[in-house]
């Protein structure tokens, strides 16, 4: 046998062998970049679910919240608060502070403005609601203003809840 045979012969060989691992690594990585891929869907959708849940929850504690404020300064109004409905409003209050809390760990920058703008009126109307409650209110505190300023947060409720819905890509701003 020739040397030119054998040096044919082995790279024949070597060009069939050499073919098949360069296929099966070529297999390999887009096999892992369609693992990657599959992940990173995966990630988003999970996201988007996490989000979906904390915006549902934050938007029905704030407008209970909201709610509670409203019945409570009609109690104020019609007889005076009794514990029981102290401890509703409270529970409303607590409510939607851990849901506030939350949101602060989830939601995007813009919805988060949004969901603080809620969060600081509902607390501003709250600490009104307490001073007139316990006869110390700030000067031009009453019920009036107060029932203005809870009635004020609806408005805030409806940017709030317009920013989750457009981040959740359920409704578009044009």
């Amino acid at each position: 046998m020739e040397l030119s045979s054998v040096v044919i012969a082995v790279a024949g060989v070597a060009g069939t062998l050499g073919g098949a691992l360069l296929t099966q690594r070529g297999s390999e990585r887009a096999k892992r970049r369609e693992i990657e891929l599959v992940r990173g869907h995966d990630e988003v959708r999970e996201n988007r679910s996490l989000r979906r849940a904390c915006y549902a929850e934050l938007n029905r504690d704030a407008r209970q919240f909201t709610t509670a404020l409203n019945r409570h300064l009609h109690v104020l109004r019609e007889r005076g608060a009794q514990d029981a409905d102290g401890e509703a409003l409270e529970e409303a209050k607590n409510a939607h502070r851990d849901r506030y809390s939350e949101a602060q760990m989830i939601a995007p920058d813009g919805v988060l403005a949004r969901a603080k703008d809620v969060n600081r009126a509902l607390t501003a109307v709250y600490g009104q609601v307490k001073r007139l409650e316990r006869g110390a209110p700030e000067p031009g505190e009453t019920m009036e203003t107060a029932g203005r300023a809870q009635h004020e947060v609806w408005a805030l409720l409806a940017a709030m809840r317009a920013a989750m819905r457009e981040d959740l890509g359920v409704s578009r701003t044009e």
